[in-house]
């Protein structure tokens, strides 16, 4: 009895020590808020708030959590105190980054602050591990910037703006630079901005004011590469092609990128036009997802666990059209895709075993959504 006591005692010290230094990952029973930044070129209004619970797969929507010109990208800052958009300002025509503060109570935003992004169509921004910084890619003009960001969240105009030079294959859409995201390094020390343009991933060294330029990863022309993702451990990284509909592993270490296979999105007997959007890794680290737009599917890959590399599970439909964004929450019990063109988010749960997706019924009127994050509900 004794020896079993003192045995108890110590798995119960040991776990409140885990708890304490930020060790236990999320309750499978956890709840999220979910926000959906959408285009407000219709009839939307800005960022929309859902609450999942995960444990039962409730999804409930909570209404609009702030007014906003087009905030087609959210990024939560470490520590969820202060969430920030890509957007616009004067009717549509300038690109602009705002800070929203998040009431702890209910999860909605209200305005820090607003400061241009360095230039026009700003389409993705990513904050540093540290907080302290926001890399924004500006697709129209070409441009990546670098905003500061104070101990009070709010942002300080760019500090560094690097535009963009050449162009590609592709005389339609590759005639000029179109950067489409910012990736740090689970280090913070440098950022991937694939470019759809140029065919290439830039590489920058990162501090809290500057960005220096290293050397770029070229990418087969006419792919566009788009977004990326890292694995849990960071070994290596997905970036995904929106012209080609490809998927390209990487192993990654110190700001360096070796190819290591490109592997398609789509079925072998889809031969309609289809644009690629969106790649996201499971929090398992075991399967990989990435969103078609045309055959209006999500790609469900395994991940081989020493090499990295894909190999195809399948597919889902998204139940919509256009995809252009999904997100899965942290506990990797469910994804939610945003269909732009059908205006709706659907919500699918992941099987954690096999990565298979199955459409749980619920799905929500928003219109043009294109991004989904998720939130913690610490209440």
């Amino acid at each position: 009895m004794t020896k079993k006591w003192r045995s108890g005692t110590r798995l119960t010290a040991l776990c409140l020590i885990c708890a304490l230094l930020g060790w236990i990952q999320p309750a499978r029973g956890a709840s999220f808020w979910v926000y959906v930044g959408t285009y407000t070129r219709a009839t939307s209004k800005g960022v929309y708030l859902f609450k999942l619970d995960s444990a039962t797969g409730s999804l409930t929507s909570q209404g609009l959590a702030a007014a906003a010109d087009d905030p087609c990208f959210l990024a939560l800052a470490p520590g969820e105190k202060y969430l920030y958009a890509c957007a616009t300002a004067n009717n549509h025509r300038d690109g602009v980054i705002d800070a929203f503060t998040i009431n702890p109570a209910d999860a909605t935003l209200q305005l820090l602050n607003q400061q241009p992004s360095g230039g026009n169509g700003p389409t993705q921004i990513a904050i540093d591990p540290d907080g302290k910084c926001a890399a924004v890619a500006n697709y129209s003009s070409g441009s990546v910037s670098l905003l500061p960001i104070g101990i009070d969240g709010k942002l300080s105009p760019p500090s560094s703006v690097i535009q963009h030079t050449g162009s590609s294959i592709n005389k339609a859409r590759q005639q000029s630079p179109h950067p489409h995201s910012c990736n740090f390094d689970p280090s913070g020390k440098f950022v991937f901005v694939p470019d759809l343009g140029i065919d290439k991933i830039a590489v920058y060294h990162c501090n809290d004011q500057n960005l220096t330029a290293d050397s770029p990863v070229a990418v087969a022309p006419g792919s566009g590469p788009r977004h990326m993702a890292f694995s849990p451990d960071g070994k290596f990284a997905y970036l995904i092609n929106e012209m080609a509909g490809t998927v390209i592993t990487y192993a990654h270490s110190a700001g360096m990128l070796k190819q290591l296979q490109t592997i398609s999105t789509l079925p072998e007997n889809f031969t309609a036009a289809n644009t690629a959007a969106e790649v996201a890794v499971h929090p398992n680290g075991r399967f990989v997802y990435a969103s078609n737009r045309g055959n209006d599917s999500i790609a469900i890959f395994a991940v081989d666990p020493a090499a990295g590399t894909l190999s195809l599970i399948g597919f889902q439909s998204t139940l919509g059209n256009g995809p252009r964004m999904f997100a899965i929450d942290p506990t990797g019990n469910f994804l939610i895709a945003a269909n732009q063109n059908s205006d709706n988010v659907v919500l699918f749960r992941i099987d954690p075993q096999t990565g298979k997706l199955t459409a749980t019924g619920t799905t929500f009127p928003v219109s043009s959504p294109v991004c989904v994050t998720f939130l913690a509900d610490r209440n």
